[in-house]
Formats: C-alpha cells, sequence, structure tokens
C-alpha cells in the first residue's frame, strides 16, 4: 500500500487499511474502506456515519470512474477523508482536489513542487464543485 503523500485535514489519519466493498457489508466495525472502479459508491451511502476513510483507487490513469465516487459521496454528505490512491498523476491532481479528494497516496511519489503548483494551478473555475470555490461564471452573475 502507497504512503499518503499529500493530505488536507487536521484531523488524524486513519491507519487502518480499507476492506473491500463486499467485506464491509459484512463488518460492523470497519470504518475504513476501499472503492475499485467496478464498485458503486451508492453502496455506502447508507454508511456514511461511521466510515472514517474510503480509499478510491485509479488502476490506470485512464479510469476516470473514482472522480464520479467522490462527486457522489461528497454530495451525499461524506465528511470523513477520501483518499485517491494507485496511478494518481500529478495532472489529476487539481481535478481530484475538486471532486472532493483531500488526501492523496500515489503508486509512485509525485516531486513536491510539481504538486504544489499543480494543486494551486487554476486560480478560477468553471464547473461547480463540492470543494466549495465558485464557479466563475457565478461570480460573473451573482
Amino acid at each position: 500500500m502507497a504512503e499518503v503523500q499529500f493530505r488536507f485535514r487536521d484531523d488524524e489519519p486513519v491507519a487502518d487499511p480499507g476492506v473491500t466493498v463486499d467485506a464491509f457489508g459484512e463488518q460492523t466495525n470497519a470504518a475504513a474502506v476501499r472503492l475499485e472502479p467496478g464498485d458503486d459508491a451508492r453502496d455506502l451511502l447508507p454508511h456514511l456515519e461511521r466510515l472514517q476513510l474510503i480509499e478510491v483507487n485509479f488502476p490506470v490513469f485512464g479510469d476516470g470512474r473514482g472522480y464520479s465516487a467522490a462527486r457522489i459521496l461528497r454530495e451525499a454528505g461524506y465528511q470523513g477523508e477520501l483518499r485517491a490512491v494507485g496511478d494518481v498523476l500529478v495532472d489529476q491532481l487539481a481535478f481530484l482536489r475538486r471532486c472532493g479528494f483531500d488526501a492523496f497516496a500515489p503508486e509512485v511519489p509525485l516531486d513536491p513542487i510539481d504538486a504544489e503548483n499543480a494543486f494551486n494551478r487554476y486560480s478560477d473555475v468553471y464547473q461547480p464543485t463540492t470543494d466549495g470555490r465558485a464557479a466563475i461564471w457565478s461570480k460573473r452573475h451573482g
């Protein structure tokens, strides 16, 4: 399991490994779960209060289902740590953050300066998402 390289939370990191979605349903004490690309994030919605960590696996760069999972979870009110794991590349960081990810554990560690630049690349954004930043059109018409 890759180490968390970037984390945007003040609470204590969850050290428990995430169990599979199938195993989570059978365990009453699990507080961490790992979503794979074929898993449906909506299966977790009834359990959001007890979850402290949801890892979303990005096994390959071109698989964007994790972005949708993050939006579903955050829009449903999930407040725990949402960690992107796997083939997380520096070019994805700003977009992953906008979808609600607040921790990143890339398979291959990223250059910290490149990552900082990526996180701060866009001062204005176009789509409304879960990170609280107003879309530029709302600033213009608001």
